[in-house]
C-alpha cells in the first residue's frame, strides 16, 4: 500500500505532520470551485456573513487599539515618576484609572463582538454542511447502479463524511480568522507607522529573513513528511492485512514472518518521521531567534530616539507589543491558506459527486403495473457493464406467467446480469425485456421493482430488529403477517429462542447471527413482500442440507402462480424448473426442462453429471 488509505478507500486518521506542516491536497480548479461555493452556498447566508465581516473587523480594532492606550498609561506612570524626582506632582493615579478602565472596556467589547460573529460562523458552517449532508443523501438514492461500480464503497462515504467535516469545519475556523488576521496586518502596521516610521521599517527588515528561513526548513522538511505519509500507509495496511485474516496467520504459522514485516515498515516510519517532526520542532526555536534579534534592535533603536525626545517610553512598550503581535497574523494567513486548500479540495469532491447523472426514475406516459401478470420476453438482448465489452450477446426467452425459470451455466456466464436487467439495476445496449407485452424501459423504475421479490446470495439485513429487517419489503405489514413469512422460511423457531424474539437488535456487522440465518431473514423478508415475480440468486447456498429440503417446499408453495427465475449452482435443487435456460459466455446455449437437457447429453448434462459424480465420490 503506497498511501495512507484501507481497503475500502477511506483515508486513515492521523499522519500529519506537527504543526500542520504535511502536504495539503489541492483542488483542480480552485477558482471554479470557489466560486461555486461562494455564489450557489454561501450567498444563501450572505445577511450572516455580512454580520460576522462587521463583528470581526470590529473586534480587531478593539482589540489592536488595546496596546496604544496601555503604552499611554506607561508613559503617563514614566512621566509622574520623573516629575516626582524633580519635586512635582508625582502620578496621576486618577488618569491611570480612567485609562486602565477603558482599556478593560474595549477588550470586554473586542470578547463580546468575537463571541458574537463566532456563534454567528459556526451556525453558517453546520447550516451549510447540513444541507450539503442531505443533498448528498438524496443524490445517492438517485445514482445509476453502474456509479457503484466504478467507486468503491470507501470512496463514496469519504466524501459523505470526511470530506464534508472538513468543508464545515475549515469554512468555520477559515473565513472569521483570515479576516481577523488580514485586519490585524493591516491596524498593526498602521498603528506602527503612526508611532515611528524608522522603527517600523526595521521591524519589516526582520520579515524578509524569516520568509527565508521558513522557506528553507519547509522545503527540506516536505520530502520527509510525504514519505512518513507513505510509510505509514504501509503500517496501517500490514496491521489492517495482518489483523483481518489473523485466523490465516495462525494457521500457517505466519507470526514471525508478520512481525518482520510489520518491524520493516515501522523502521522506515520511525526514520522519516523523526526527521521531519525534527525538522518541524526547529522551526519555533528559528522564528524565536529571528524575533528576539528584531525585539533588539527595536529596543536600541526606540531607546536611542527617546532620549532625542522623538518617541515616548509608552510608545516604545506599545510598539515592541505590536511587533510581537505582528508575526501572528502572517502565520495565521498561512495556516488559512492551507485549510481554505483543503476546504476547497473538499468542496470539489462534494460537488463533483452532486454533477453525476442522476438515473431517470419517473418518466412520462409511463404504463402502470398494476394489472401485470408475469409473462417475460427477452429480444435481442445485448449488454456489457462497459459498451466496449459486451457480455450478454443476443440473449433471447420467452417465458409465460406462473412459469418457474432456472438460470444455470458456470461462474461469468451472465446468469447474475440477466436478473439486473430484468430489473433495471441497468439499461440495455440494444434489445427489449417485455412483461405482458411491455418494455420495461416505459416503467418507471420504481414501479417495475415492486414486481419483483428478491433473495441474493449476499444477504443484506440492517442494523434493527429482526421484525423491522423482515418487514422491510412491506412496512404496512402486521405482527401476525411477518410471523406467518417467518414460519415459511422455517425461521419462526430460532427466533423465539432468541432474547427479546422478534425485537431483538440486529447488530451494525450482523455477527450476532449466522449467515445460513441471516439467508433464512431474507427469504422470509421476500416471502412477505408477496411479489408477482420471484428472483432466487443462490437463495439457499448458506443453508445446510436439511433445512434446504424444508425450505424448499415452502419456497415451492411460494412460486405457486408466481413467475420464478432460480439461479443456481447446486442443479439438483432445479430439477423440477418448468424451463432450465443454460448459459455460457453470455449466450443461451442450450434450454428445456431437466429430464429434456440430460437426453440432449450436451453442456448442461455434462455440468449435471460432473456435480452428482463429486457426490457420489
Amino acid at each position: 500500500m503506497a498511501e495512507n488509505t484501507t481497503k475500502t478507500g477511506m483515508k486513515r486518521p492521523g499522519g500529519r505532520g506537527a504543526r500542520g506542516m504535511a502536504p495539503v491536497e489541492k483542488a483542480k480548479d480552485f477558482k471554479g470551485t470557489l466560486k461555486i461555493l461562494i455564489k450557489k452556498y454561501l450567498m444563501q447566508y450572505k445577511f450572516s456573513l455580512f454580520i460576522v465581516i462587521v463583528f470581526a473587523v470590529a473586534s480587531t480594532v478593539f482589540s489592536i487599539v488595546g496596546p496604544k492606550i496601555l503604552g499611554n498609561a506607561t508613559t503617563e506612570i514614566f512621566t509622574g515618576i520623573v516629575s516626582k524626582i524633580s519635586g512635582g506632582a508625582g502620578i496621576n493615579f486618577n488618569k491611570i484609572a480612567n485609562i486602565l478602565f477603558t482599556l478593560l472596556a474595549l477588550y470586554i467589547i473586542s470578547a463580546v463582538f468575537g463571541i458574537i460573529q463566532g456563534l454567528i460562523m459556526t451556525q453558517v458552517a453546520q447550516k451549510l454542511t447540513y444541507k450539503l449532508r442531505n443533498d448528498l443523501a438524496q443524490k445517492l438514492n438517485k445514482l445509476p447502479m453502474n456509479y457503484f461500480d466504478k467507486k468503491t464503497n470507501g470512496e463514496i462515504l469519504s466524501i459523505i463524511t470526511n470530506d464534508i467535516d472538513t468543508l464545515g469545519m475549515n469554512l468555520n475556523q477559515s473565513i472569521t480568522q483570515i479576516i481577523t488576521s488580514i485586519c490585524t496586518v493591516i491596524g498593526i502596521l498602521g498603528m506602527m507607522f503612526s508611532m515611528n516610521v524608522l522603527m517600523t521599517l526595521v521591524s519589516l527588515l526582520i520579515l524578509p529573513i524569516s520568509v527565508f528561513a521558513v522557506k528553507k526548513i519547509v522545503t527540506k522538511s516536505q520530502k520527509y513528511f510525504a514519505k512518513q505519509q507513505e510509510y505509514l500507509g504501509h503500517v496501517n495496511g500490514n496491521i489492517e492485512e495482518t489483523f483481518g485474516g489473523y485466523n490465516i496467520v495462525k494457521v500457517f504459522n505466519g507470526e514471525e514472518k508478520a512481525i518482520k514485516e510489520f518491524k520493516k515498515s515501522n523502521d522506515e516510519l520511525y526514520t522519516s518521521a523523526w526527521k521531519s517532526q525534527f525538522l518541524s520542532g526547529l522551526m519555533h526555536p528559528i522564528m524565536n531567534f529571528i524575533g528576539n534579534i528584531g525585539y533588539v534592535a527595536i529596543a536600541l533603536l526606540g531607546g536611542y530616539l527617546s532620549i532625542q525626545g522623538k518617541i515616548t517610553v509608552g510608545n516604545i512598550q506599545s510598539f515592541i507589543q505590536y511587533n510581537k503581535q505582528f508575526t501572528q497574523p502572517i502565520n495565521q494567513i498561512a495556516q488559512v491558506s492551507s485549510m481554505i486548500q483543503a476546504m476547497v479540495a473538499a468542496a470539489e469532491r462534494i460537488f463533483g459527486f452532486l454533477d453525476e447523472d442522476e438515473e431517470v426514475i419517473h418518466i412520462s406516459d409511463n404504463t402502470s403495473v398494476e394489472s401485470l401478470k408475469g409473462n417475460v420476453k427477452f429480444e435481442h438482448v445485448h449488454f456489457g457493464y462497459n459498451s466496449d465489452k459486451i457480455i450478454i450477446n443476443d440473449f433471447n426467452a420467452n417465458i409465460k406467467e406462473g412459469q418457474k425459470i432456472a438460470i444455470v451455466g458456470p461462474t461469468g456466464a451472465g446468469k447474475t446480469t440477466i436478473v439486473k436487467l430484468l430489473m433495471r439495476f441497468y439499461d440495455l445496449n440494444s434489445g427489449k425485456i417485455l412483461i405482458d407485452g411491455h418494455d420495461i424501459s416505459k416503467f418507471d423504475r420504481g414501479d417495475i421493482r415492486k414486481l419483483f421479490g428478491m433473495v441474493l446470495q449476499d444477504t443484506w439485513l440492517f442494523n434493527g430488529t429482526i421484525k423491522d429487517n423482515i418487514k422491510y419489503s412491506n412496512l404496512n405489514a402486521s405482527d401476525s403477517e411477518v410471523i406467518e413469512a417467518a414460519k415459511a422460511a422455517h425461521v419462526h423457531h430460532f427466533i423465539k429462542t432468541l432474547p427479546n424474539s422478534y425485537n431483538m437488535e440486529i447488530n451494525e456487522e450482523t455477527s450476532n447471527i449466522s449467515q445460513g440465518q441471516k439467508q433464512l431473514l431474507a427469504i422470509a423478508r421476500v416471502i412477505l413482500a408477496d411479489s408477482k415475480i420471484l428472483i432466487l440468486d443462490e437463495a439457499t447456498s448458506s443453508i445446510d442440507t436439511r433445512t434446504e429440503i424444508q425450505i424448499q417446499s415452502a419456497m415451492d408453495e411460494l412460486m405457486k402462480g408466481r413467475t420464478s427465475f432460480i439461479i443456481a449452482h447446486r442443479l439438483s435443487t432445479i430439477r423440477n424448473a418448468d424451463l432450465i435456460l443454460v448459459m455460457n459466455n453470455g449466450d443461451i446455449i442450450e434450454q428445456g426442462t431437466h429430464e429434456e437437457l440430460l437426453n440432449k447429453n450436451g453442456f448442461y448434462a455434462e455440468l449435471y453429471n460432473s456435480q452428482f459424480e463429486e457426490v457420489e465420490e
